[in-house]
C-alpha cells in the first residue's frame, strides 16, 4: 500500500505553511497552540478522496507532516524572548531556521527508541494520536459502505459540526466563549473559570477518569489552596480579577512548574527502564538488519535504524556548535568559548533525553496540545542560567548580563525544538501503530515536517514582529502581541540571572510534587484509582479556563463507557464514543484554523463580532452548551445500542 509518497510529502507541506502561520500568530496573540493532526488528517483525506490510489497509510504521512511542523511552531514560547529583552531586533532567517530544525531533528532522533517504550510497550491513552487514526479508519472506511463506519462518520460529523458552529457563535459574542468570576476567599481572592470548548469535553472523554481526577485535584492545589494563600491580606480597594491574574501568572504558575519538575523526574526514573530495553530492541534490530534478517522483522515494527539514530545526534552536534560560537560573539562568552560551548552541548544532549522522554509520557498521558509545554520550557531555561550563573555569577554588569541572558534563551530554544517535536512525534507514531504504517517512514515524515516547519517560522515571525511588536520590548507598539510564554520564561532567565528569583515558589511545588508521587504509590498499590503526578501539575499550571472541563468530560465519559459496556457490541458502543469525542477536537481545531485566518486578513481581533457586548451571553452559553452535549450524547446512545 502506497505510504510515503511524493504527492503525500507536497501536500504535506502545503499544510504545513497554513497551520504553521495560524499557530504562530494564536500562540502570540492567546499562548495558545492547537494540535493540526487531526484537522491535517481530515483535510489530507478530503483531497486525497480525488485520486482512485489515495490511502490510508499516505493520509497520515500527510498528517504527520503537517502535525510535526504545526508543533514545531511552539518555539514562539521562546525565541521572540530575545527580542522582548532587547538583543534582536528581528530574526535573522538562516539562524532562526537552523536553530529550530536541529533542535526538531534531535527530537525526532530522541524519540526513535522512545516509541517502544511509550507506545507499543505502554498502555498510555494518547488521546489525540487514537483520535486521529479513528478519523483515518473512518475516512477509508465509508469507501466501502460499512454500517459501523458510516455510524461512525455521522458521529464525528455531527460532533465537528456542533463544536464548529458553537465557536462560530460564541466569535459573534451573541453568546460567551468564557466566563469568569473573582470573587475574595478567606483572607485572600481566588476566581472561578471556564471556557465553552468542546474540544476540552473531547480530550476529556478520551484521557479517562484518572487523568481528569488528576487534573481536578491540581486545579483544586492552585485555585483553593495556592491563589488564595498567596493574594493573602487583599489590600484595600484591590481590583480581584488584576490581583488574582498577577498573582496566577507570577507565583502559583512557578509552583506548578516545580511541581511539573518533580514529577517530570519521577516519571523519567520510572520509565527508565521501558526506555533501555527500547533501546536495546532498537540495537537488536539492526543486529539482524546486518546479519540479513531485517524481512523477519514486521513492518509495523522498522524503525529507523539504531546507527542512523545516533550518527545523526552526533553530527547535529557541530552544526549546533557553530551555531552557539556565532550567537556568542559580543559577549563574555567569546573570550573563552571552548569551555562553554562543551558544557552547552552536554546540556543539550542530556536536557534532551530527559526533556523527550518526559515530554513523549505527558503526551502519551493528556495529549499534544494539553501538555504544559512552556512548563518544560521553565525548567531548560531555568538550568541554562543557572549553569551560567555558577560560572559568571548573577547581577553584575547589565551589558553582560544581557548577552547571558540571551544566550541562556538561545540554548534553551534548541532544547525547546526537541522539547514540542517530542511532545508530538509519539501522538503521530501512535496513530501510526493503530493504522498500519511503518514506523521509519513516518520518521522520515517527521524530519521533512520539522525542515519545512523551519523554514516558514522565522518568516511569519519577523512579519508579525513588523506588523505588531511583542509586549515589553523595546519601544512596543500599543497593538503589540503578549507573546506571554516568551515574556515569562525571559523573565526567569533575567530572575536567575539578575539575582532576584524567588526560589522558595520552585521549592514549594516539588514539596507538592513529592507528596503526590507518594500517595500516588500508595494508591497503586492499595489497587485504586491512580493519581498521575504530571497530571497533576498540569492542574496546578494551566489557568483554570482550560482545565475545568477535562475533568467534566473524563467523568461525562467515563459513564458512557459504563453503559456501553453493557451493551450488545461493548466495543463498537466504546468506540462510537471515541468518534464522537474525536469529533469536538477535530471541529473546534479546523475552526481555529479559519479564524486565524480570518483574523489576519481583516486585521480585526473579532472579525465576526454582531455585538460589543450581551449581558446575557454567559446564561445563553451555558444553556446552549449543556444542551448541545447533551443532546449529542442522547443520540449516541441511540446510534450505539442500534
Amino acid at each position: 500500500m502506497a505510504e510515503l509518497t511524493l504527492r503525500g510529502v507536497i501536500l504535506g507541506a502545503l499544510i504545513t505553511l497554513l497551520f504553521t502561520a495560524a499557530n504562530v500568530y494564536l500562540g502570540l496573540k492567546i499562548g495558545l497552540t492547537f494540535a493540526t493532526s487531526i484537522p491535517a488528517a481530515v483535510i489530507s483525506m478530503a483531497v486525497l478522496r480525488l485520486f482512485a490510489t489515495g490511502t490510508i497509510l499516505e493520509n497520515n504521512i500527510v498528517q504527520t507532516i503537517a502535525s510535526a511542523a504545526g508543533t514545531l511552531s511552539a518555539i514562539i514560547f521562546v525565541l521572540p524572548g530575545l527580542v522582548i529583552i532587547g538583543w534582536w531586533q528581528g530574526f535573522p532567517y538562516w539562524l532562526s531556521a537552523f536553530t529550530i530544525a536541529l533542535g526538531g531533528i534531535l527530537g525526532v532522533m530522541y524519540s526513535v527508541p522512545l516509541r517502544r517504550a511509550l507506545v507499543t510497550g505502554s498502555d498510555l491513552p494518547y488521546p489525540e494520536g487514537v483520535a486521529a487514526a479513528e478519523v483515518l479508519k473512518v475516512g477509508a472506511g465509508s469507501r466501502e459502505g460499512l454500517e459501523e463506519n458510516k455510524r461512525g462518520l455521522s458521529a464525528i460529523i455531527m460532533s465537528a459540526l456542533a463544536a464548529a458552529s458553537f465557536s462560530i457563535i460564541a466569535k459573534t459574542k451573541l453568546i460567551a466563549e468564557e466566563a469568569a468570576t473573582f470573587f475574595k476567599f478567606g483572607a485572600g481572592a481566588t476566581s472561578l473559570s471556564t471556557s465553552f470548548s468542546m474540544a476540552l469535553i473531547g480530550v476529556g472523554h478520551l484521557v479517562g477518569l484518572s487523568v481528569g481526577v488528576a487534573m481536578f485535584v491540581g486545579l483544586l492545589i492552585s485555585w483553593v489552596g495556592l491563589v488564595p494563600w498567596l493574594t493573602a491580606p487583599l489590600p484595600a480597594g484591590a481590583d480581584l480579577a488584576e490581583v488574582v491574574g498577577t498573582t496566577f501568572r507570577m507565583k502559583a504558575r512557578f509552583i506548578g512548574a516545580g511541581t511539573i519538575g518533580v514529577a517530570a523526574i519521577w516519571t523519567l526514573l520510572k520509565i527508565l527502564g521501558p526506555i533501555i530495553s527500547g533501546i536495546r530492541s532498537a540495537m537488536a534490530a539492526a543486529r539482524k538488519r546486518k546479519a540479513g534478517d531485517g524481512s523477519l522483522l514486521e513492518l509495523t515494527e522498522r524503525d529507523l535504524p539504531i546507527g542512523i539514530v545516533g550518527g545523526t545526534i552526533l553530527a547535529s552536534l557541530a552544526p549546533i556548535a557553530v551555531l552557539l560560537w556565532y550567537f556568542a560573539q559580543g559577549g563574555p562568552i567569546a573570550l573563552n568559548p571552548a569551555p562553554i560551548l562543551i558544557l552547552t552541548l552536554a546540556y543539550i544532549l542530556v536536557a534532551g533525553v530527559v526533556i523527550a522522554s518526559v515530554c513523549g509520557y505527558m503526551a502519551g498521558l493528556i495529549g499534544a496540545s494539553n501538555s504544559p509545554i512552556s512548563g518544560v520550557g521553565i525548567l531548560a531555561v531555568l538550568g541554562a542560567s543557572l549553569i551560567l550563573a555558577a560560572i559568571y555569577g548573577s547581577g553584575g554588569d547589565p551589558k553582560q548580563s544581557q548577552a547571558l541572558i540571551a544566550y541562556a534563551l538561545f540554548v534553551t530554544a534548541i532544547v525547546f525544538g526537541i522539547a514540542t517535536i517530542s511532545n508530538d512525534n509519539l501522538q503521530d507514531l501512535k496513530t501510526g501503530q493503530l493504522v498500519g504504517a511503518t514506523p521509519w517512514k513516518q520518521q522520515v515524515a517527521l524530519v521533512l515536517g520539522v525542515i519545512f516547519g523551519a523554514l516558514v517560522i522565522p518568516p511569519v515571525l519577523d512579519l508579525l514582529n513588523s506588523a505588531f511588536g511583542f509586549a515589553g520590548a523595546p519601544g512596543a507598539k500599543a497593538t503589540a502581541l503578549p507573546a506571554p510564554q516568551a515574556a515569562l520564561i525571559s523573565a526567569l532567565a533575567k530572575g536567575v540571572l539578575g539575582g532576584d528569583l524567588d526560589w522558595g515558589l520552585i521549592g514549594t511545588g516539588a514539596l507538592i510534587g513529592a507528596v503526590v508521587v507518594g500517595i500516588d504509590e500508595m494508591l497503586g498499590k492499595a489497587g485504586k484509582l491512580r493519581l498521575p503526578p504530571l497530571a497533576v501539575g498540569m492542574g496546578i499550571y494551566l489557568p483554570m479556563a482550560l482545565t475545568l472541563l477535562i475533568p467534566v468530560g473524563a467523568v461525562i465519559g467515563h459513564f458512557y463507557n459504563r453503559w456501553a459496556r453493557r451493551q450488545p457490541s461493548p466495543d463498537f458502543a466504546e468506540r462510537m464514543g471515541v468518534l464522537m469525542a474525536t469529533g469536538f477536537i477535530v471541529g473546534e481545531s479546523l475552526f481555529g484554523v479559519a479564524f486565524a485566518g480570518i483574523v489576519a486578513a481583516t486585521n480585526s481581533d473579532a472579525p465576526l463580532a454582531l455585538v460589543t457586548e450581551n449581558p446575557l451571553a454567559v446564561p445563553l452559553a451555558l444553556i446552549l452548551f449543556a444542551a448541545v452535549i447533551g443532546g449529542l450524547y442522547a443520540r449516541l446512545r441511540r446510534q450505539a445500542s442500534m
